[in-house]
């Protein structure tokens, strides 16, 4: 995995591109580990339960433990995990004040 690999979930509409690698991991969406985005669609069904809180585009999500960061580029219902552990959604940093 490096930067700039685009993954997509076989359970619902999400894709990813990876922002920031953190070695071997697997990346699930909706218990079902992402593929690569080129790969041929392989429909695994539909989330597991539990795991459908959904992605928004344009965000990020990271892992604290790994340092792992991805970008949604399309939304989904799945949720995005690693490891077992959710991915968060990533806080903007506040913008110095203009005064």
């Amino acid at each position: 995995m490096k930067p700039g690999t685009k993954l997509r979930s076989t359970v619902c509409d999400t894709s990813v591109v990876i922002v920031r690698p953190a070695g071997d991991l697997v990346i699930d969406c909706g218990g079902h580990p992402m593929i690569d985005a080129a790969d041929p669609d392989t429909g695994a069904g539909q989330p597991a339960a539990g795991l459908t809180d959904g992605t928004l585009v344009g965000k990020r999500y990271e892992d604290q433990d790994t340092g792992l960061e991805v970008l949604c580029v399309k939304a989904g219902v799945g949720s995005l995990t690693v490891d077992g552990r959710p991915l968060t959604l990533k806080s903007s940093k506040p913008l110095p004040s203009s005064d």
